[in-house]
């Protein structure tokens, strides 16, 4: 699969190498490695299907949803809780954390709600669609940390007050954490030395947005991804690989 990606692989090894900040931007195609799939595209859970109530999974993992039928919106939750059961983290996220602790500035800014990121050591680290591991009450101040769902009642309720519990994720057409922005905005403004897309469709403007600015101030951009996205013809190189594969062969040339 590297196979023909040889110089392009060189280029990016040697700018990673001499960076000393670099921001990346993280989707479901970084733990497809770790046996997760991803919501669409290759081995997608919901590729071109509606739920079997005959709504798109959108629409069920929405807040409307989860405040007029959350019976509906858990369902879909806990499969992809179900999926992200006992996963671990593979290359690519051990990588970025390594690359953290080498470079102290650089920063991962993920989509992905499963915690792999996490769990691989990433601290400097911008969950910006939340985790499912983190529970609280929509009426009291619980909150708990929830390693699995198995056997629990669904939906949850608070034991302090009864009310309905959620996860610390945010659901389509709901707004992002403001603190989450103003973290990445910050950082932003502090600059990075490279930005990295890495296994991500690059659909969500503020996932698009990092790289546009890239792009803007003549900071090398980087994909990382199988497929064609939007960003593709626009970024300075283009690694049409998985995101393990991709990380190994750069994490080698660059001698990280």
């Amino acid at each position: 699969m590297v196979r023909g990606c040889e110089k392009e692989l060189d280029a990016v090894a040697s700018l990673l190498a001499s960076a000393k900040r670099v921001l990346f931007i993280t989707g479901a195609g970084i733990s497809a490695d770790s046996g997760l799939p991803t919501y669409r595209g290759i081995n997608g859970l919901y590729n071109d299907q509606a739920t079997e109530e005959g709504v798109e999974i959108e629409e069920a993992l929405s807040g409307d949803m989860l405040e007029t039928r959350p019976e509906i919106t858990w369902k879909y939750l806990a499969q992809i809780e179900a999926a992200c059961l006992g996963a671990q983290p593979n290359f690519a996220h051990q990588a970025l954390a390594r690359i953290e602790r080498e470079k102290p500035g650089s920063l991962v800014l993920t989509q992905n709600i499963d915690g792999l990121h996490h769990a691989a050591g990433s601290r400097n680290l911008i969950e910006i669609h939340g985790s499912l591991r983190r529970l609280h009450c929509t009426r009291c101040a619980y909150r708990e940390d929830a390693a699995v769902w198995e056997g629990r009642a669904l939906p949850p309720l608070c034991p302090a007050c009864q009310g309905p519990l959620r996860p610390d994720v945010v659901l389509f057409g709901e707004m992002l954490g403001m603190e989450n922005l103003r973290r990445l905005q910050l950082a932003l403004q502090q600059g990075f030395d490279m930005v990295f897309s890495v296994g991500t469709s690059s659909v969500f403007p503020y996932i698009v947005e990092p790289v546009a600015w890239a792009i803007r101030n003549a900071i090398p951009s980087v994909e990382i991804n199988p497929l064609d996205t939007q960003i593709s013809e626009h970024v300075r190189f283009r690694l049409p690989l998985g995101a393990a594969e991709a990380m190994q062969a750069l994490m080698a040339r660059a001698g990280l």
